[in-house]
């Protein structure tokens, strides 16, 4: 037994499945980085349905009447959007996508 066969090869459809797993986690940071941020700026975060993650509610501190609202999308690293949300996209003029790097990756 040689040093290298402590890492033994794997097949492409785990290499796949695990880098698939790893994005999904990273993504999820990403998201959940983003809701500490907004909430540590005084905004609601709500989670929202399918084409966006969020929707965040800016309000007047004196009247608490919602001064301005968008639909946000998170996104981590280079990750392109899915058809669903470049069609929300074009649909929705206060929708936007933020990228964000989650600090532990």
């Amino acid at each position: 037994m040689g040093v290298f066969d402590l890492w033994s090869k794997k097949s492409k459809k785990e290499e796949m499945r695990e880098r698939i797993a790893e994005n999904y986690r990273k993504g999820k940071a990403a998201e959940e980085q983003f809701r500490v941020k907004c909430s540590f700026e005084g905004k609601e975060v709500e989670r929202t349905g399918r084409g966006h993650d969020f929707r965040v509610r800016t309000r007047d501190p004196w009247t608490g009447r919602v001064v301005r609202s968008e639909l946000v999308e998170v996104k981590s690293g280079n990750a392109d959007l899915s058809d669903l949300q470049k069609k929300t996209k074009k649909k929705k003029s206060n929708y936007r996508v933020k990228r964000e790097d989650p600090w532990f990756y």
